[in-house]
């Protein structure tokens, strides 16, 4: 593969050095000379071809004393033959689209049969061609021809750099060609809106492969529970002795009824868009949420995973419809294949590595050696494999992620056990840990996961950061060493809290800010580069919020300054999101001065003993006597303050060492949906002056709240007349089980508390 990839790359390397520098050489191809123009772009007119076109000149426009080349469509013309031959007969001319046999070409003159995306450029006898294996092979082979032969560099959204304007543009002997090593590749970038952007880095999205856009976690889209599931349970989930219709409930896939009801809907999907040939039917979002009636748990037994009914299910729709392709998620409970059942060719198994740790590549750790014999599992039964990876910190997506060393050993294990299409899921959005350069890492590196990874991410660095380049790097490397020496895991769903004695002690913190300071330094005199170093800081800077408010001591003074700024540059640099629900830096800012900085409020419940009735949730048990009432509020992440309990009710008895008077006991809990975590019912507080004879003092009540937004809600009861007391008990009555409309529809939900406040 490697070879086919990059075939003869070194000698065209060779010939541009030699043509953009000058130095003397025969130049095959002349489209530029003395600021005319020589040349005619001749294009065979599909979509692609055209568009190829159209940025092969944008591009020569903007880097020679041109309006750019002539454009030529010699099919719209009567005579199409002698049209043709006549611009073929011309020196100097590019040939966009057409076949080897209309350039008067042999098959054989390609180095090998191009696929989907794949191209071919190719200079022979004064001519240039591009040939394509279809998709956007055309496009792909203009903007390398960009790149790698004309000196134009792409970066991100509307980012790039031009060589100096000439008068002449030349073209060295060309012959190169590119095959992808996966046929589809996804990821998420901000970058992406910039239409140029996305082809440039040969990024596609799911719109444009799955019909109607129907892509993962689709079971609800295609028999919705609000439509069916009333007047049909049984077509839903069997769990814990009873059907579960909702939202987030998995199909009963052993009852033919639903068979046919996806069949007659799945045909409707197509026939509204009879161009698309691939479809997802998969599983909706959440965990341990497959039917567990007689008959499925009995082929789940037998196959030895619950993916067992799944590919039996999407094995008849594939017979159904031999000519789609039907794409299925393998994703936390379904992860690992059957032991007997194989997919039909057409059945694609879209693999999702979401529980696996990022610190060391996929093939390091257990939990990533457990995806890895997922996948070898599915590559000894299927050729058709879509991975699902994921590559940035989604609860603190503007924190440091420093993962770069495994992209490319996790791309390659994919490509090695025959993935074909490819979804990085890494949210670069504005401000998120280095996204430009994780973008560009990932784009290049799913086209060719063997190029040089080192040679990429310094061509970036260069080109993006400039002179602050060298300290970035050294940043990087300084951190992501101290993570492996840390012996800390990396997780999607991490805090900086975590790494706070780690990667993210106060001495590399330090050092981070001084490399930092002379990155702004280098590039004060190029006002944009310095917007990029500084925009890249964010994500350090929320790391020391974060970890400034768990800390007794902190400067006052020096935290406000840096969360001032801190909301100047996220609001001066359009930063949508600080995770993936969606909760914005202003709120994040208007929050944190509200609720992590002194209030001059005294807590009467302030380090008050705690006695539990009914303990939390085990792992949790460690802080809990102190996290409750140590004035350390809870961020948005649940791994760190919060103590939490699992479909139980919360009982405990506050002993604030003496007899106090107040008026006002509040509680404050975590609302996050994404991680099971919802308010409870509601609560009740009494107080007692000896510990053993109770008074009510109040209750509280929530409303259901489907929001996916994190946000932290207060618990609170006022007594009109101030009362005395020394003991509080309170009781918080859980939800019970996840309702039908969440991702845990039928297992126990969770509810996490923070600081009690009597005053």
């Amino acid at each position: 593969m490697r070879k086919s990839l990059y075939s003869k790359i070194s000698a065209a390397l060779f010939f541009a050095i030699i043509t953009l520098t000058g130095i003397p050489c025969k130049a095959q191809i002349t489209l530029v000379k003395n600021g005319k123009c020589i040349a005619n772009i001749v294009v065979s007119p599909t979509e692609e071809n055209v568009q190829a076109a159209n940025i092969l000149n944008r591009f020569i426009k903007e880097i020679s004393n041109t309006k750019g080349l002539p454009v030529l469509f010699p099919f719209f013309h009567n005579a199409q033959s002698k049209t043709l031959k006549k611009e073929i007969a011309k020196k100097n001319n590019i040939f966009i689209g057409f076949s080897p046999e209309e350039m008067g070409l042999s098959p054989n003159d390609l180095e090998e049969k191009l696929s989907e995306d794949a191209f071919a450029i190719v200079t022979k006898n004064d001519r240039l061609m591009i040939f394509s294996g279809g998709g956007k092979g055309s496009i792909y082979a203009v903007v390398t021809l960009l790149e790698r032969y004309l000196g134009v560099r792409y970066y991100t959204y509307e980012t790039y750099d031009l060589p100096k304007k000439t008068n002449n543009l030349v073209l060295p002997q060309i012959n190169l060609t590119e095959t992808p090593a996966f046929r589809y590749r996804q990821t998420q970038s901000y970058g992406t809106e910039d239409p140029i952007f996305k082809d440039w880095f040969r990024l596609e999205e799911p719109k444009e492969e799955f019909a109607a856009n129907y892509w993962v976690h689709t079971f609800n889209r295609i028999l919705p529970s609000d439509v069916y599931g009333k007047a049909h349970p049984e077509w839903y989930s069997y769990i814990k002795g009873k059907r579960q219709p909702g939202n987030h409930s998995q199909w009963c896939l052993t009852n033919e009824e639903v068979f046919e009801a996806a069949c007659s809907k799945i045909d409707s999907i197509f026939k509204a868009h009879p161009q698309m040939k691939m479809i997802s039917v998969s599983q909706n979002d959440g965990n341990f949420t497959q039917c567990q009636c007689e008959r499925c748990k009995a082929v789940d037994e037998y196959e030895g995973s619950p993916s067992g009914n799944l590919i039996r299910f999407m094995n008849r729709l594939a017979e159904r419809f031999p000519d789609k392709q039907f794409s299925t998620l393998a994703y936390l409970f379904s992860m690992h294949p059957p032991k007997h059942t194989r997919p039909l060719p057409n059945v694609n198994i879209m693999l999702c590595s979401i529980d696996a740790k990022r610190e060391v590549p996929l093939t390091d750790n257990a939990s990533g050696r457990d995806f890895v014999k997922a996948l070898e599992g599915w590559s000894r039964i299927s050729n058709n494999i879509f991975v699902w990876d994921y590559g940035i910190n989604f609860d603190n997506v503007v924190s440091p992620f420093p993962n770069f060393h495994n992209l490319q050993k996790n791309l390659q294990l994919f490509h090695q056990h025959h993935a074909t299409m490819v979804f990085e899921q890494i949210n670069a959005s504005r401000g998120t840990d280095f996204g430009e350069l994780r973008t560009y890492m990932m784009a290049r590196l799913m086209w060719n996961p063997y190029q040089d990874a080192d040679s990429l991410m310094r061509t970036f660095m260069e080109g993006y950061y400039g002179k602050a380049a060298p300290y970035l790097d050294q940043y990087l490397k300084i951190m992501q060493g101290a993570l492996l020496a840390s012996g800390k895991e990396l997780w999607i769903y991490d805090s900086p809290i975590t790494h706070k004695d780690g990667m993210l002690n106060a001495q590399l913190r330090k050092t981070y800010n001084e490399l930092f300071d002379k990155a702004e330094a280098a590039v004060q005199d190029d006002e944009e580069k310095l917007k990029r170093v500084q925009m890249t800081r964010l994500t350090l800077q929320y790391s020391e919020l974060e970890i400034a408010r768990t800390e007794q001591n902190q400067d006052i003074e020096k935290t406000k300054k840096l969360l001032d700024l801190f909301e100047r540059r996220t609001k001066a640099f359009n930063v949508p999101t600080l995770n993936e629900r969606r909760n914005s830096p202003a709120d994040y800012c208007k929050l944190y001065r509200e609720r992590f900085l002194p209030s001059g409020q005294v807590n009467k419940a302030a380090n008050a003993t705690v006695t539990f009735i009914t303990p939390p949730a085990e792992r949790y048990q460690k802080i809990a006597d102190k996290a409750l009432t140590d004035g350390l509020y809870g961020g948005t992440t649940y791994v760190e303050s919060w103590v939490g309990w699992e479909g139980e009710n919360a009982d405990f008895i506050l002993d604030l060492g003496e007899e106090k008077t107040f008026n006002h006991i509040s509680t404050d809990f975590l609302h996050q949906l994404g991680a099971w975590i919802l308010l409870p019912k509601g609560g009740h507080y009494s107080v007692s002056s000896d510990g053993k004879s109770f008074t009510d003092f109040g209750s509280f009540t929530f409303e259901e709240d489907r929001d996916v937004s994190v946000k932290f809600v207060k618990g609170t009861a006022k007594s009109v007349s101030p009362v005395k007391g020394r003991y509080i008990k309170v009781h918080v009555e859980t939800l019970g089980n996840c309702p039908s409309w969440h991702f845990g529809v039928g297992y126990p939900a969770w509810f996490f508390m923070d600081e009690i406040i009597v005053q």
